[in-house]
C-alpha cells in the first residue's frame, strides 16, 4: 500500500492486517463486490463531538456508555480493517460543549506548544478533514485559530469570510474553503488508482448573531447555498473526481431562503457535489424523523438523490456512506451507494443503556491528562450561592432551584436579542423543577448549600443537555401557559382540611413557573387543561391577579419568554410553544447558560421572590409529601405557611399548608 492509500491506520490494523496476509478479497469483505476498474470508497462521519472524548458525563461526575469519540473509534478501527480505501472526516462543533472545553478556554488557557485535547484525540485517529461549526466560535477568533495550529488535517469553511470579494471564490476565508485531497485507491482487481477528493465545507450564517461579540467588525458570514453554487465549480475545475460537502446545517426546510440555518436540503441541489454530511440539529439520519421530508428519501438516504447522513451528536453514532465508483476514462464517478449510522450503545425497554462498543485505549491515552484536569475543575468552586438551593418546595411555592435557572435564562436571552427587533420586548422565563420527588423517591431533589457551588452540581439544577429557546407570545398565551402548568394541582374544596394537593399523573418537568410577571393560582377552580395538555374546561380559570411591572397582563400584550428546545417545540403541549412562535435557537445549553451566569455574577442570591402564591381560601388546607430533609427549610419558604403533618409514604415526609 502507497503512502497515498487510503485511509490512515492504527499501527495495531496494521499489523494485524500485515500478519494476515489474506488476499484483499478476504481481507477486506466489503471491497469484494467491486469489478476491475471499480472501488469502494466508505466516508466516516463524526459530527457535533462538542469535546466530548472520554465516556463520562463531566456535570453530573461519573462514567457513561453514551458519548465519547473514544467509543465511536472502535467503529472507525472496525470500518478500516474491512474496507481498502476509507476517508474519516469531522463535521464541526468539535472545540465547545462540555466542562473539558470551558475549562481549556477560561482555565488553562491554550499556551505555545498546547495541543487542544479533542484536537489530539483527532490526529490520534487520522482524520482526513474538518469543518467548523458554529461552537468553534464561543470562545473567540484567537482562541480558535490558536486551537485549529495544532490540527494534523485540514480544517475548511467556505463561508467564513474575513475580507469579502464580488462573489464567494472572490472571499478571503478565515480558513481554507476548501480541500483537495490527493488519495490512491484499490479497485476489485487490486489494481490502484488516483483519485481526488474535494471536501468543501459550511457553517450556519447565524455565527454573526450568536457570537457577534467575537465576529461582528472582524468577519462575516456568506449564505450556504450561495456559497456552493460558486466554490463546487471552481473544485471541479481543479481536478476534483468527487465532491463532499461537509454541511454543519441540519435538514430543515426544502426551500432555500437567504441565509437559512439548516440549509441541508437545498444544498443537495447544488450540481457537482456527490454526497452531503449534515449535522447541527445533533440528531440520526436517515431515521423516522425524516420520513415525510420534502426532497429527502429516508429509504435510500439521499437529499436531492444524494446520499446524505447525520450521526447524532457527543460521538452517539458513526456515520457511514458508501460509494460505489467506478472509473470513467481518468475520471471516477458513482454508481450506487449505501448508508448507514452505527451507535455506540443502545436504550433498552426498561431504559436501562448498553455499551456496545468499549474505548479505544489510544485515544483515551491521548487526552487522559486534560481529563484528570477537568475532573479537579469541575469539582472545585466556580462560583457561590448566598441562598441555598433546594427543590423540596418547588411544586408548592416559589422556588430557589428554579429561580437560578430562570434568571441565567433570561440574562443570556436578554443578550441574544440585542440589536433584534425584539429587544425591546419584555422579557420572561419559564423553568420548571426536574428533581422533586415523585417517582425518583424521598432523596430526588436538588440541595446545594449556602456556599460554593461546583460545575458538578450545575447537574442538580438542570438534569437534560436542552439548548436555549426564546419565543414571543401574547398576554394571552402567557396566562394560558400558566394555566396548563396549574394542571399540576387537584381542585380543592373551600373551607376542607388536609386535602391531597399534588395530582400524582403530572410530570414535575411540566410544572413550568413564569418569572418575571406575578400571579395566583385559585385552587378552588378546575384545571382548563388534562395532565397531558389536552383541552379539559376551556371555561375554567385558575389564574388570577396575573400583573407584568404592577399592571395587570391584557390579552394583546406582547413578550419574549426564554425556555429550552423542549417546550418551545411543542414538548408538554404549552399554549403559545407549540413550535410556531420561536423567534430565538440558541446553539448553547441551558447548563452551559447556568455555568457561565455562576461564573459571570461570582456570587448567586438565587432567594424565591414568591411571585406566585395560592389564592387564599379560608379554613382550607392541603397536604404534600417531599424529602424528609425539607424540614430544615419549611420555616422560610416565602408566601406560604408551611407545617409538618407527620410520615408519607414510601421514606417521604408529609406537610400542610393553610390556604
Amino acid at each position: 500500500m502507497s503512502n497515498q492509500s487510503f485511509g490512515p491506520m492504527s499501527r495495531r490494523s496494521f499489523l494485524a492486517t500485515s500478519a494476515a496476509g489474506a488476499t484483499l478479497t478476504m481481507l477486506h469483505p466489503f471491497s469484494a463486490h467491486a469489478s476491475e476498474g471499480q472501488a469502494h470508497l466508505r466516508i466516516m462521519e463524526t459530527t457535533d463531538l462538542h469535546v466530548h472524548v472520554f465516556p463520562y458525563d463531566y456535570y453530573s461526575d461519573r462514567p457513561v456508555d453514551t458519548v465519547g469519540l473514544a467509543r465511536t473509534a472502535a467503529h472507525i478501527g472496525d470500518i478500516r480493517a474491512e474496507a481498502t480505501n476509507s476517508v474519516l472526516l469531522d463535521n464541526g462543533d468539535f472545540l465547545q460543549g462540555n466542562p473539558m472545553g470551558d475549562y481549556i478556554a477560561y482555565e488553562r488557557g491554550m499556551r505555545e506548544g498546547d495541543t487542544h485535547p479533542i484536537i489530539a484525540a483527532m490526529n490520534t485517529l487520522g482524520f482526513d478533514a474538518s469543518t467548523l461549526g458554529n461552537h468553534e466560535f464561543n470562545y473567540g477568533l484567537d482562541f480558535l485559530m490558536k486551537s485549529l495550529a495544532g490540527a494534523g488535517f485540514p480544517i475548511i469553511s467556505a463561508n467564513v469570510v474575513k475580507e469579502a470579494g464580488g462573489t464567494p471564490t472572490g472571499d478571503t476565508t478565515l480558513v481554507r474553503p476548501y480541500v483537495i485531497l490527493d488519495r490512491t485507491v484499490t479497485d476489485g482487481a487490486g489494481a490502484e488508482h488516483p483519485i481526488r477528493i474535494g471536501i468543501i465545507g459550511f457553517v450556519p450564517p447565524q455565527i454573526m448573531q450568536w457570537d457577534a461579540r467575537h465576529l461582528v467588525g472582524n468577519v462575516t458570514a456568506r449564505d450556504i447555498v450561495e456559497t456552493a453554487r460558486a466554490w463546487v465549480p471552481q473544485i471541479k475545475e481543479e481536478g476534483a473526481d468527487i465532491i463532499i460537502a461537509l454541511s454543519h446545517s441540519g435538514i430543515g426546510a426544502a426551500d432555500h431562503t437567504e441565509g437559512m440555518e439548516n440549509a441541508s436540503i437545498p444544498l443537495g441541489t447544488v450540481d457537482g457535489l456527490d454526497a452531503v454530511l449534515t449535522g447541527h440539529s445533533h440528531l440520526v439520519f436517515p431515521g423516522p424523523a425524516y420520513a415525510e421530508t420534502p426532497g429527502v428519501d429516508n429509504d435510500n438516504a439521499t437529499i436531492h438523490g444524494k446520499p446524505a447522513v447525520m450521526a447524532g451528536f457527543w460521538g452517539s453514532h458513526l456515520g457511514l456512506i458508501d460509494l460505489m465508483l467506478e472509473r470513467d476514462g481518468n475520471a471516477w464517478r458513482v454508481l450506487t451507494h449505501s448508508v448507514e449510522t452505527r451507535p455506540i450503545s443502545r436504550r433498552n425497554e426498561d431504559r436501562s443503556i448498553t455499551a456496545l462498543v468499549e474505548s479505544d485505549p489510544e485515544v483515551l491515552a491521548s487526552v487522559q491528562t486534560d481529563h484528570d484536569e477537568t475532573l479537579a475543575y469541575i469539582r472545585r468552586a466556580v462560583g457561590k450561592t448566598a441562598a441555598p438551593l433546594h427543590s423540596y418546595f418547588a411544586l408548592v411555592a416559589d422556588d430557589p432551584s428554579v429561580q437560578i435557572v430562570s434568571q441565567a435564562q433570561k440574562w443570556y436571552v436578554a443578550q441574544m436579542l440585542e440589536g433584534t427587533e425584539y429587544a425591546g420586548l419584555p422579557i420572561l422565563s419559564a423553568a420548571a423543577p426536574f428533581k422533586a420527588g415523585g417517582r425518583g423517591g424521598p432523596e430526588y431533589f436538588t440541595d446545594v448549600p449556602v456556599g460554593d457551588v461546583a460545575i458538578k452540581n450545575v447537574a442538580d439544577l438542570y438534569l437534560y443537555p436542552n439548548t436555549v429557546r426564546a419565543v414571543k407570545v401574547t398576554g394571552a398565551e402567557v396566562r394560558d401557559w400558566l394555566e396548563r402548568s396549574a394542571g399540576m394541582f387537584n381542585q380543592i374544596e373551600p373551607g376542607k382540611a388536609d386535602q391531597v394537593l399534588l395530582n400524582p399523573d403530572f410530570p414535575s418537568y411540566n410544572f413550568d413557573v413564569i418569572d418575571g410577571v406575578t400571579y395566583q393560582i385559585d385552587l378552588s377552580q378546575p384545571s382548563k387543561f388534562t395532565s397531558k395538555g389536552e383541552a379539559l374546561n376551556p371555561d375554567a380559570n385558575r389564574i388570577v391577579n396575573l400583573m407584568y411591572d404592577g399592571q395587570p397582563v391584557t390579552d394583546d400584550m406582547e413578550f419574549v419568554i426564554a425556555t429550552n428546545n423542549y417546550r418551545a417545540s411543542g414538548g408538554g403541549s404549552f399554549p403559545g410553544a407549540k413550535g410556531d412562535t420561536i423567534i430565538l435557537e440558541a446553539p448553547d445549553t441551558n447548563r452551559d447558560v447556568i455555568v457561565r451566569y455562576i461564573v459571570e455574577q461570582g456570587t448567586i442570591d438565587p432567594k424565591a421572590d414568591a411571585n406566585w402564591s395560592f389564592a387564599p381560601l379560608p379554613g382550607t388546607s392541603v397536604l404534600f409529601d417531599t424529602g424528609p430533609a425539607a424540614t430544615a427549610y419549611a420555616d422560610s419558604v416565602p408566601g406560604v405557611t408551611i407545617e409538618p403533618a407527620g410520615d408519607g409514604p414510601d421514606g417521604f415526609a408529609r406537610f400542610r399548608i393553610g390556604l
